[in-house]
């Protein structure tokens, strides 16, 4: 049950931490393994880890196998697929770890479209400014973010919105969701590896990768996805979204300084500007309704909040 707690105790508080710095620190490990793995079948053997043998010991939820369909596959090919291929060349990991946030204002335009929600003052705000951040990439980014990368991970993050939608509406154990999930991710990654990357590279690639390649799948399907999922679902049991949702803004703070710091990635002031405005695009529409409810506040009954 969610207590009414507004803080989190320095336990919770450190493993919201290590969650985001997971999901951030993986963009990292996805860049590594596709030194060795096409990007498609690198998709597909993360999602045949975090199947197999995941499935085995639980249960499938209670919902829909078309809802497990189409989160599988929006999921799957939809949000990691393009993603894969965004970053075999296309975008650096620090850029494309913060584009993919952009998925907030997608589910929220799949909200307004499909549940009649209506768009606030505050959240255009917040589109605006983080819209602006992404112009900035699009005028400076050059090799480390090439339009065509740019355009794959926006794709990405409409699909992992419309993933978001989908769960929303279906999902109450999001553990088991995704891992049941994941039997309708795997068959068209494999398609579209075969059809677009051919089983003579697939063959190659599953002969010759390393431990580190190995290490890498791993990490997405049991770390990412099994760790991140089950102790963010526990977090949100445990407290008010409001209280754990905004530690996910450190996303790509940890993908931006990790890709600096283990692969070389530049941090220009173009980048950080735009950094800055994205995250600060996301803080707005997660900050402002909890800004709101605090005493004092000049719109705190005013239409705006």
């Amino acid at each position: 049950m969610t207590t009414a707690r507004s803080h989190l105790p320095i336990r919770h508080l450190l493993l919201a931490l290590a969650v985001v710095a997971v999901w951030g620190t993986n963009f990292v490990v996805i860049r590594v393994a596709l030194d060795e793995l096409p990007p498609l079948l690198f998709a597909t053997l993360r999602f045949c880890f975090a199947l197999l043998p995941a499935a085995l010991f639980i249960r499938r939820p209670a919902v829909s196998w078309r809802a497990l369909a189409a989160y599988g596959v929006l999921i799957g090919f939809g949000q990691f697929g393009l993603l894969y291929i965004a970053m075999n060349g296309y975008i650096s990991p620090g850029l494309a770890s913060l584009v993919v946030q952009s998925q907030v204002f997608f589910t929220i335009g799949l909200a307004m479209a499909f549940r009649g929600e209506r768009v606030r003052p505050f959240q255009l705000l917040a589109l605006v400014i983080a819209t602006v951040g992404i112009a900035i990439i699009v005028e400076h980014g050059g090799s480390s973010a090439t339009p065509f990368g740019l355009i794959l991970v926006l794709l990405a993050a409409a699909s992992w919105g419309a993933g978001n939608h989908v769960a929303k509406a279906s999902a109450t154990n999001m553990l088991a969701f995704v891992v049941w999930a994941s039997l309708f991710s795997i068959p068209p990654l494999l398609i579209g590896s075969l059809l677009m990357e051919g089983w003579p590279r697939i063959a190659v690639a599953l002969a010759d990768a390393g431990p580190k390649a190995w290490s890498a799948v791993l990490w997405q399907s049991v770390g990412n996805t099994m760790f991140g999922y089950a102790a963010w679902g526990w977090l949100l049991a445990r407290h008010p979204a409001a209280t754990v949702a905004p530690i996910a803004m450190l996303v790509p703070v940890f993908g931006m300084g990790a890709s600096a710091l283990l692969l070389g990635e530049p941090l220009p002031g173009w980048k950080l500007a735009a950094a800055a405005l994205v995250i600060g695009g996301l803080a707005i529409n997660v900050l402002w309704p909890l800004a709101t409810r605090l005493p004092g506040f000049p719109w705190r009954r005013g239409a705006v909040s």
